[in-house]
């Protein structure tokens, strides 16, 4: 049985004493007609009256024990909500004699209950609810944490989130400003006359994006599927078939590695926009980040963490060629030859395959040289076409792509360019993919044909942009990991010697 621990099986007992008195300890059609919040609000005026308390009102609160104690005839208690806490007050003559010497020994911490009472102000000025009739919701077998202020090991909390919640309220508060972030980019693009669409997750072909995809098996079909690294290509097939701007909200899967600010499971928006460029999406993303602030009733000035981010437009426009010299110091005079650019990444005390093409090293460069320095918003235009696959070449600079990233605290938060809609051009790109793959490259794209036929079709002159919603939610609730901003984050399987077990066993004890 999984419930053998000695505090376990007492609670067990004591649900079992619950029923044996005829009140089930884990009842249904329970009902509230009062949060905690609502309360507190509700009866503020109470505090401010001669006597102290309303008799004539009467309210229901359900909610969770986090603290109990007993003074004899009477106890105090805080339970709590989605929406805060409370305290509540109940005695021997306000419930019961018989009824509370059981409570007494058969409710406590971490309990649910219900408790239907008035309000009153306690002689320490704290405003409660004085209990007249008490139930038992749901008897919590498993024992909180001792510690009131919360569950503290990172590992045991991102593990068992739920625990993590019950805990730590600042948790719950986190994945609400979540929620309202994607509702709010929801309906920031609706008002825009954007169509929310859903396209497949599980792809034939792994394309949209470098990286390495997951590989599933199809039973009914004999084949295998990739889930989806990004919905890219299908979106722009729906803007062939004529939506002019479409948006999708939903899950990218990318089989690599994880750190502070990657998940293999992870949550962005993409958006295109046919008859609109990359620099109309640069002002709409600003827009979006205004509108956001607003909204969530933030400064344009953020902390993270030791630094402060200041979202004030316009934000920082700059190419990628500008900013390795401007901002990781890199000298321009060795940006056209490859053989400097691997000489000067050694110089520094860095590794670097000296077999990388140009728009690769490029990359490299700036990996390590620029990217942790733009800390506010920062617009990086104008990539090497090499490493842009999907993007529209510029027609003055062949080997430039019309496209740009944003980047803030020192991370990629966006991904925008004008869309490839040249199909011979796309399909002698694909090809070069394939090419790269064959020789090694796990994140190469694919020869997508059926693609290329779409665009055979003719896709109008069309931006496009992907956004994570996981990294801008960490920014705007200043949450140093993805894990923290992520419900149930990816974590490495524990078995019987693992260190954490133990952690784990001394915490919850």
């Amino acid at each position: 049985m999984i419930f053998q621990d000695q505090y376990q099986q007492q609670r067990i007992e004591k649900g079992n004493a619950l029923k044996a008195l005829g009140k089930n300890p884990y009842r249904h059609n329970v009902t509230k007609d009062t949060s905690t919040q609502e309360f507190l609000e509700c009866y503020e005026y109470v505090a401010h009256s001669e006597l102290k308390r309303d008799e004539n009102k009467s309210n229901t609160v359900v909610g969770r024990i986090k603290f109990l104690r007993h003074m004899g005839k009477a106890a105090f208690a805080k339970i709590e909500d989605e929406h805060g806490m409370l305290q509540i007050y109940f005695s021997r003559e306000s419930i019961g004699e018989e009824w509370f010497e059981d409570a007494k020994k058969l409710v406590e911490v971490g309990d649910i209950i219900s408790v239907t009472g008035f309000p009153f102000v306690t002689k320490t000025g704290e405003l409660s609810l004085h209990v007249k009739e008490l139930a038992v919701a749901t008897k919590s077998i498993i024992p909180l944490p001792e510690k009131f202020h919360g569950l503290q090991d990172k590992e045991l909390r991102y593990r068992k989130r739920y625990l993590d919640m019950i805990m730590n309220a600042d948790v719950r508060k986190t994945f609400k400003i979540r929620s309202k972030i994607v509702s709010e980019i929801r309906h920031f693009f609706e008002e825009r006359d954007f169509l929310e669409v859903e396209t497949p997750m599980m792809h034939p072909i792994a394309g949209g994006a470098n990286a390495k995809p997951f590989v599933t098996h199809h039973n009914a079909l004999g084949v295998d599927r990739f889930l989806r690294i990004a919905p890219e290509l299908y979106l722009k097939r729906l803007v062939v078939g004529g939506f002019e701007a479409v948006f999708e909200i939903n899950r990218n899967f990318r089989n690599e590695g994880m750190d502070q600010t990657h998940n293999p499971e992870f949550t962005m928006i993409e958006f295109y926009w046919a008859y609109h460029n990359y620099h109309d999406l640069m002002r709409l993303t600003e827009e979006m980040f205004d509108v956001l602030l607003k909204k969530l009733k933030l400064p344009k000035k953020l902390p993270y963490g030791e630094i402060e981010i200041d979202f004030s437009k316009p934000f920082l426009k700059i190419s990628f060629s500008d900013a390795l010299v401007e901002i990781g110091g890199v000298p321009r005079e060795i940006l056209d030859d490859n053989a400097g650019m691997v000489a000067y990444i050694k110089s520094k005390g860095f590794s670097v395959d000296e077999k990388l093409g140009h728009g690769k090293l490029y990359e490299e460069l700036f990996d390590l040289f620029v990217e942790e320095k733009l800390v506010n918003p920062t617009f990086i235009i104008d990539y090497p076409i090499e490493i842009s696959p999907l993007a529209r070449r510029n027609e003055e600079k062949p080997d430039i792509a019309e496209r740009f990233e944003l980047f803030i605290a020192g991370r990629e938060i966006a991904n925008g360019f004008n869309e490839l809609n040249d199909p011979i051009d796309q399909y002698e790109r694909f090809a070069k993919q394939l090419q790269a793959k064959n020789a090694g490259d796990d994140e190469a794209h694919e020869m997508d044909e059926d693609y290329v036929q779409a665009l055979g079709y003719g896709l109008p002159p069309t931006a496009g942009q992907g956004l994570g919603i996981d990294r801008l939610t960490m920014l705007l609730t200043n949450e140093q990991s993805i894990k923290d901003v992520i419900l149930f984050p990816a974590m490495k399987p524990l078995n019987e010697n693992d260190e954490l077990t133990i952690k784990e066993n001394e915490e919850l004890k």
